[in-house]
């Protein structure tokens, strides 16, 4: 039969005709249809959809007139750099002030004891104590002004914020000091900033302070006040050096008996020097302004705007470093919105117990943490099912990421996701990664579990933090976004390692309002970062991606030769081998006189057994260790990665040795911002090092 004759022999039911056909099904039937009929219905009518993006993320940047390639943001409107976000916020100063009018007198700053409930400390209580702080210093014969330069040596605690605060209420300069910059650089940076007066939490850190002077080594310490009791016999030995110890109540109590009015700093004055540790020669101080900061977190939220800004209901954990840029920026945005911080107690082995009573909505985190995230629950998928049901989860919410879509009210939520949200206190709405590089698998898997505005910053001190963010509706990996508005970037030819920037690869170099004034008294290595037009080189290798984001794609500063003349990149490799599931920390190691690198790997001790059981190999994590199977096993597993990653052939480490302790900022061997001090690993894994090189050949 033809089509146009079925045509004509089709017809329409009647209306009739489909009651009575209905009428004719059995009720269990008619129950199904139905069931089904809603089912679909509530689908359709919940079906979750992505928000609009702020722009066209195919195209997250564009090219500046002038040429040099260098880029910047599409949300702004001209060339024109962004300096502020809100108008009555243009300093550090401004930033509680705002939020002591946006909360009403809120809840400010929150600590605990340990099995107590929070305490808060509301704005007007914050504001009053700084400016007691600083009146009380200067009661001590202390000045207001930009060349005051004051100590801070503490952890995250309420009074690190209080006496920030009191620096900024009278035009004075931070100075954050940290435990893991070691005794030696405690004392040069006291020395380099000429500091007469350092806040220290504890009579530990006043006594390692006051250690310094008696050595003579930092003869201009005049006054250290201590948060926490101390004994008289610590005062005793300060006097006799001509050092006043004082308790942080006593300077607050003059303070309060003779208040200074307070003396605002302008956008262009000091506002911190923030010491980076570097991985070789001593700490340098990066100068940033009140400018740089506020730009810089002015930028975060013309990104984040329409999307998502904080109220004076959200709550931050702090445990992140205070003496590091990261936290104090995000520290800065939670201020200005009169929302609430909410202090860990300390100890990091406390941390999730803080989390639970804390209940925080913003989480900034490190990729470390990630990582171990990631492993930990990976790990807990022991069996074949559970692996299966978590891969299933864990693409259907891949696929809601790649729409745009961010949620954590998913089927795949309630059955398999919620324990991980719950771990972090249940009510995360915004988490933010940087400091250092994080797998495409672990940002991808963290972000689909917890179904919350998740983003990706890049940058460094000299850019008072960020200089690159991923936009939202961008959650995919393997970028760190887009030129942030308060800064351009361009990329520099590195013509030794093959990188043009005319290809859309080279040197990452930053210029705005967020990049810093230079490094304290260092000429030369404030040259060697900032050239004569204010670009900051970063020593990062970057790569423009077709959609205007950029990608981290290598290093320059560690590049070395192989005996054939190929250059290598290490901390490429490394970024690569860590993907591999039982590795936690990777160094690869090579130099010019050898044809062949190898590689000294620490495996992850919570999934290193399960992953040796599957291959019938057991023992304790210290004799898996020594295990010359699982070790070759690790090797091929190492090698197949790097080939699925683009490694070359002479990329690749031809030999590895298992250790079977974490590389720690404590045991020397990392930054306090996780990064190998690859001259001290040299040196501590040389017998290592050398007996692989005795077992291979080129």
């Amino acid at each position: 039969m033809q089509a146009h004759e079925l045509l004509t022999h089709l017809r329409i039911p009647e209306l009739g005709e489909v009651r009575q056909f209905i009428h004719s099904l059995p009720p269990s039937t008619l129950i199904g249809i139905g069931t089904i009929a809603a089912l679909v219905t509530y689908w359709y009518a919940t079906r979750p959809k992505a928000p609009r993006p702020p722009c066209d993320l195919s195209m997250q940047s564009v090219e500046v007139e002038g040429g040099e390639y260098a880029r910047r943001s599409v949300l702004l409107e001209s060339d024109e750099l962004m300096t502020f976000y809100y108008l009555d916020v243009k300093t550090l100063y401004d930033v509680l002030r705002r939020g002591w009018i946006v909360s009403g007198n809120g809840p400010c700053l929150g600590f605990r004891k340990p099995g107590q409930p929070y305490q808060w400390i509301s704005y007007q209580e914050v504001i009053n104590r700084a400016e007691f702080v600083g009146s009380g210093l200067f009661t001590r014969g202390y000045r207001p002004g930009n060349d005051q330069f004051i100590g801070i040596f503490a952890q995250n605690r309420p009074e690190w914020v209080i006496i920030e605060q009191a620096c900024y209420t009278y035009s004075m300069v931070v100075v954050p000091l940290y435990d893991t910059l070691g005794a030696e650089a405690i004392s040069f940076i006291l020395n380099k900033a000429d500091i007469a007066v350092v806040f220290c939490d504890t009579a530990v850190r006043a006594e390692a302070v006051l250690q310094n002077v008696e050595n003579g080594q930092t003869p201009d310490i005049k006054t250290i006040v201590v948060m926490d009791p101390f004994g008289a016999d610590l005062k005793e030995r300060g006097i006799s050096r001509g050092v006043e110890l004082v308790s942080l109540k006593a300077v607050e109590n003059a303070g309060s008996l003779q208040k200074w009015k307070s003396k605002p700093p302008q956008p262009r004055d000091l506002a911190v020097i923030c010491f980076t540790s570097g991985t070789t020669g001593n700490p340098k101080g990066a100068m940033l302004t009140h400018r740089n900061v506020v730009s810089n977190f002015s930028a975060f939220m013309k990104v984040t705007e329409g999307h998502w800004v904080a109220t004076p209901s959200d709550v931050h954990i702090s445990f992140l470093p205070l003496a590091h840029m990261f936290e104090r920026l995000v520290e800065t945005v939670v201020l200005s919105h009169g929302a609430q911080i909410g202090f860990f107690q300390g100890d990091i082995r406390l941390l999730m117990d803080d989390i639970k009573v804390l209940q925080p909505t913003i989480f900034p985190v490190v990729p470390r943490l990630l990582n171990r995230m990631f492993d930990k629950v990976h790990s807990q998928a022991n069996t074949f099912i559970k692996r299966r049901i978590l891969g299933l989860a864990t693409w259907r919410k891949t696929a809601e990421l790649r729409k745009g879509i961010m949620r954590r009210n998913s089927i795949w939520d309630t059955l398999v996701f919620h324990k991980i949200a719950d771990s972090l206190g249940g009510q995360v709405r915004l988490m933010v990664t940087g400091a250092a590089p994080v797998s495409e698998t672990v940002l991808t898997f963290i972000r689909a579990a917890v179904g919350c505005q998740f983003y990706e910053g890049y940058g460094q001190t000299e850019c008072t933090a960020g200089c690159s963010m991923s936009i939202p509706g961008d959650w995919s990996a393997g970028h760190v976004g887009a030129p942030m508005p308060c800064n351009l970037i361009k990329l520099v030819d590195v013509e030794e390692m093959n990188y043009f920037a005319k290809e859309g690869e080279g040197e990452v170099c930053v210029k705005g309002t967020n990049v810093f004034r230079g490094y304290l008294k260092d000429p030369e290595k404030t040259a060697e970062a900032l050239d004569v037009y204010g670009w900051l080189h970063t020593g990062d290798i970057g790569k423009w991606l077709p959609n205007g984001t950029l990608k981290i794609i290598d290093r320059k500063k560690h590049i070395f030769k192989l005996a054939q003349g190929e250059y290598i990149a290490p901390e490429k490799i490394e970024n690569i081998y860590v993907r591999s599931e039982p590795v936690a920390q990777v160094f690869v190691h090579g130099d010019s006189l050898q044809a062949f690198l190898v590689g000294i790997v620490i495996p992850d001790p919570e999934v290193l057994p399960a992953w040796a059981q599957r291959r019938h190999i057991k023992g304790s994590f210290e004799q898996l260790c020594k295990n010359k199977v699982l070790k070759d096993a690790i090797l091929e597993n190492l090698i197949e990665i790097g080939k699925e990653a683009g490694l070359k052939s002479f990329e690749q480490v031809k030999d590895i040795s298992l250790y079977p302790e974490m590389l720690t900022v404590q045991n020397g061997l990392l930054t306090p911002t996780f990064k190998a001090k690859r001259a001290e690993l040299r040196k501590f894994f040389r017998s290592q090092i050398t007996e692989l090189y005795k077992n291979n050949t080129a």
